[in-house]
């Protein structure tokens, strides 16, 4: 299963694809997957990562990773999958990005700028 997740190009390396099920994050057939398990044509593999979370059938395999054309073509995604991608992508472009906060202390301009908006300066 990892080395195919890998192949597939879902995770950049065969430990990140096994570490994502030893997480739990990859379901074969409706059964949590291990990362030896063996993957046939026509399996139904759920895959949750960085990019979302994916449902695909498998429709080939691969012992070695190759270009993304080739990788595209071990795997079609249900519709299901790809609509819901899309709302959640859709609803986070529409939440906009609210600025992310720094670590640590603030800054001396930092500082003046909060105390201006407080009405202290």
């Amino acid at each position: 299963m990892d080395k195919w997740l890998w192949a597939a190009r879902f995770f950049k390396t065969r430990t990140l694809a096994g570490h994502a099920c030893d997480l739990g994050r990859v379901d074969s057939n409706g059964q949590q997957a291990k990362a030896a398990r063996d993957v046939r044509t026509g399996d139904l593999v759920r895959v949750k990562n960085e990019g979302g979370e994916f449902q695909v059938e498998v429709l080939g395999l691969s012992e070695m990773r190759g270009p993304a054309a080739v990788a595209q073509t071990l795997y079609r995604e249900t519709e299901a999958s790809r609509e819901l991608r899309l709302k959640v992508a859709q609803e986070q472009k529409a939440l906009g990005n609210f600025g992310t906060f720094a670590e640590g202390k603030p800054s001396k301009r930092n500082r003046r700028e909060m105390d201006r908006f407080r009405g202290r300066g």
